[in-house]
């Protein structure tokens, strides 16, 4: 290196502050972005007022100067008061600083500057997971996570990975279902439970996303060999929703040497998907076979008791109180996936505060308009007879039976009066649908119930409800 100018300083005092000025760059930058980018960067010299920088392609070259020229400039006023521009050329060849021996010069550095009260070997941990770890939310963990007939079987395979980790028969764990129905939350409370039981492994968490566009940093960067070393000296890794590799070739190869070196080595492999591994299409056979030589748990489709279950956990988290007749109403009509699940209600709990009215079943079509997609249509007989079995538990012959017992009689009553309010059909027509009777028996229904909805605030709810679902 050369330096021209007022009071030139040696070579070394030159080298220290080259180091310094990079320490303050990484610092500010932060260490992804200063590794994909910034670590090639030699100081070849400085000659006057200009400080000469070698970066090994061209790409690399008109990338750092377009994005970081005046931020190195600023900079470099602490040490070069005198160095007005920064000049960047190609020229591997003067590249001879090996960039290891600078990270190990400036992480030190980098780390008192970034944070001076804090001590090294914690520092060194922090980079590490803020480098690797996507942000973890508090509030998915095996706690919070509502468990059901469609996801015990994966819940249980995630607490036992995060109990045991690398334990033979479940690595890998292999997450799959639909949008919204809890693949992140496990991914998530199986990071938490590895990291409070475990503090000393490092965890890795991303999406796949992320890997990919961490990989092509260091194709670009010329760092895919410390890519590597990093990502594979990790103790769990673990990658969301895989299916965002489809179709991406050169990611998939890295993914699984990466995948191989770590199973090989004992280390904890977990991923997600939208579909198991055999009906993913675009993803290689070999990295297919791997990734189903674990264990595949499924996430089904919610059931009706289910999305009940996970409201009524919401709502005594949130610590608010929601008649059940609202949430049957929700868990009936928002079927598609936990999130919508969780928004609906969410909205519910925000007008009611906003507004200072309390919750009811108006208040939901209200509301949830847009989600319900309420429409009119044409309600048939047989869906009135369906629901109403299904609401109080009887089979749907108990709708055409001889039956006078209360348990069938009451719901056969309510069927008869919803199909007067919501179909034109006749009363001798209704009457033939329920097991020919009479039309003056579907008369008797009608009134009654009528009289009963004043005096009995169950039934009342109920046939409401029932309307409800019904009409949307």
């Amino acid at each position: 290196m050369t330096e021209t100018g007022n009071s030139p300083p040696d070579a070394v005092k030159l080298a220290a502050s080259w180091t310094r000025l990079r320490a303050r760059l990484r610092s500010e930058v932060g260490e992804a972005e200063y590794r994909n980018w910034l670590r090639q960067m030699v100081l070849v010299g400085i000659d006057g007022d200009v400080a000469q920088v070698a970066l090994p392609s061209r790409f690399l070259r008109d990338w750092v100067r377009d994005h970081y020229g005046d931020k190195l400039r600023s900079l470099a006023q602490v040490d070069w008061p005198h160095v007005k521009r920064f000049e960047f050329r190609v020229g591997a060849e003067e590249a001879t600083a090996e960039p290891a021996m600078a990270d190990a010069a400036e992480e030190g550095l980098a780390e008192i500057l970034a944070a001076p009260s804090r001590a090294p070997a914690r520092i060194a941990a922090d980079n590490r997971d803020s480098e690797w770890m996507a942000p973890l939310d508090p509030r998915l963990t095996f706690d919070s996570f509502v468990v059901g007939k469609p996801n015990e079987f994966a819940n249980a395979c995630a607490r036992r990975v995060a109990e045991r980790p690398a334990s033979a028969g479940f690595n890998p764990l292999f997450l799959y279902g639909g949008v919204g129905l809890g693949k992140t939350h496990l991914m998530h409370s199986v990071a938490w439970a590895i990291r409070s039981a475990y503090p000393e492994r490092p965890v890795a968490y991303m999406s796949a996303e992320k890997f990919m566009y961490r990989f092509i940093g260091a194709l670009r960067g010329g760092s895919t060999m410390e890519f590597k070393a990093q990502l594979r000296s990790v103790d769990v890794l673990m990658i969301d929703d895989l299916q965002f590799l489809i179709g991406k070739d050169n990611t998939q190869e890295e993914f699984f040497h990466t995948f191989n070196a770590l199973v090989d080595a004992g280390k904890q492999i977990v991923v997600s998907a939208d579909k198991s591994p055999n009906d993913l299409s675009g993803i290689e056979d070999r990295l297919r076979t791997r990734l189903g030589g674990g264990i595949v748990a499924d996430l089904h489709a919610t059931t009706y008791e289910l999305r009940l279950s996970i409201l009524q956990a919401k709502a005594d988290l949130a610590g608010v109180d929601v008649p059940l007749k609202v949430m049957e109403l929700i868990a009936h009509k928002v079927a598609s996936n936990v999130r919508d699940l969780e928004g609906a209600l969410n909205r519910l709990v925000a007008h009611a505060k906003l507004f200072g009215r309390p919750l009811t079943l108006e208040t939901v079509p209200e509301v949830l308009n847009d989600l319900l997609r309420t429409h009119e249509r044409r309600i048939t007989i047989d869906d009135i007879q369906r629901r109403v079995a299904e609401h109080y538990s009887i089979r749907m012959t108990d709708m055409f039976s001889a039956r006078r017992a209360r348990a069938v009689a009451r719901p056969r009553q309510v069927a008869m009066f919803l199909a007067k309010q919501l179909t034109s059909r006749s009363l001798p027509e209704i009457g033939r649908r329920f097991g020919n009777r009479d039309h003056t028996t579907v008369m008797h229904a009608v009134s009654r119930i009528t009289e009963l909805m004043v005096e009995d605030r169950t039934l009342a709810e109920d046939v409401t409800l029932l309307r409800k679902l019904l009409e949307t």
